[in-house]
């Protein structure tokens, strides 16, 4: 079968022929539909400190249909549809038990990152069977949409609360969605560009705004002072500040931008407005089953989002022209 291969070391992905996985116990072999390009796949493929590792395979936001089953699995089919949730815990450690999130696991945290291939074998318990009213492009949207709902439940938004969100990206994007579902007041979206204004304001923000001098004036006319709830989700340098600086008295700050650079703050102006920060990676199986249940419930289509589809040969030159300037939100490699 063909796979999406990253030598290491910053070199570009290539697309090779390796062998066909078979299932083995409490595994399914499943044919890959769709699998999203995600900006971490970006950041982890360009060399560093942060970086996936040598001839890895890779892609973590994807759907595909059960082709075969390993012994041992129950409650699945040959033939049923399934999205993947990427990271695999042990299920029995201290924070599997607690909370759920895989990507935390202290004892065997494992990862199913294989959505760049034609196919796939993964274990049974991360497999989320689609309902019948879920296309593969929806299957395929439940892991960002998962990144984005843990993060924004954090922020323990109350009924009305009015929410900053800072960024445009498919996070920020769907942090929107969220907060909007559940409950939000006035919500404004604050970016460097305006090329997704219309995506925000279809996906529940009340206003777009851009980065300048007088953002912070602008940030409280649109939701009539300053917001309750910031959500950073651009994850680059001076967005905590940022966030601190719009933040109100006692509002709360939540990160999903997984920025992986020192980005400082001044911890007196946190101090004089009693404000909270907190920090969110993964999600649990809670979300993904959530989601796969009420995607098609929601205000928006979150596939409105997809600006593009290309064929797994593709994806060399694709992730090279989104490491540039770019008019692309999300981009599926289709199977």
């Amino acid at each position: 079968m063909k796979a999406a291969i990253y030598p290491g070391r910053g070199e570009p992905v290539t697309i090779e022929s390796v062998p066909e996985p078979r299932p083995g116990y409490g595994e399914v072999l499943i044919r890959v539909s769709r699998c999203g390009i995600c900006g971490t796949d970006l950041a982890m493929t360009r060399g560093g400190a942060w970086d996936y590792g040598s001839r890895v395979q890779f892609g973590h936001e994807y759907a595909g249909e059960i082709m075969e089953l390993g012994s041992g699995v129950e409650h699945l089919r040959v033939g049923e549809r399934i999205s993947v949730l990427p990271s695999v815990g042990c299920g029995t450690c201290k924070t599997c038990r607690a909370h759920g999130n895989n990507v935390l696991c202290e004892d065997k945290p494992g990862s199913a990152m294989f959505g760049f291939s034609e196919f796939a074998v993964v274990p049974q318990s991360v497999a989320t069977p689609l309902p019948s009213v879920l296309s593969m492009s929806d299957g395929a949207l439940i892991e960002p949409l998962a990144i984005s709902l843990y993060g924004v439940q954090l922020a323990s938004i109350r009924p009305g609360d009015s929410v900053l969100v800072l960024g445009a990206g498919t996070v920020a994007l769907y942090a929107v969605y969220w907060a909007r579902r559940l409950g939000a007041g006035r919500i404004a979206v604050m970016s460097r560009s305006t090329r997704r204004e219309a995506l925000a304001l279809e996906m529940g923000a009340n206003s777009f705004i851009t980065y300048g001098e007088n953002e912070i004036g602008e940030v409280v006319e649109a939701m009539g002072g300053a917001p309750a709830i910031v959500l950073e989700c651009a994850g680059a340098e001076g967005m905590l500040m940022t966030a601190l600086n719009h933040v109100a008295p006692f509002g709360r700050i939540v990160s999903l931008g997984f920025c992986t650079s020192p980005d400082p703050v001044i911890p007196a102006i946190a101090s004089y407005k009693c404000a909270s920060m907190l920090f969110s990676v993964g999600y649990s199986m809670r979300e993904f089953l959530y989601i796969a249940d009420q995607m098609d419930k929601g205000h928006a289509d979150p596939k409105a989002i997809i600006s593009k589809t290309i064929a797994l040969d593709e994806l060399p030159a694709t992730l090279a022209m989104l490491r540039g300037p770019n008019e692309e939100t999300k981009v599926h490699v289709t199977f």
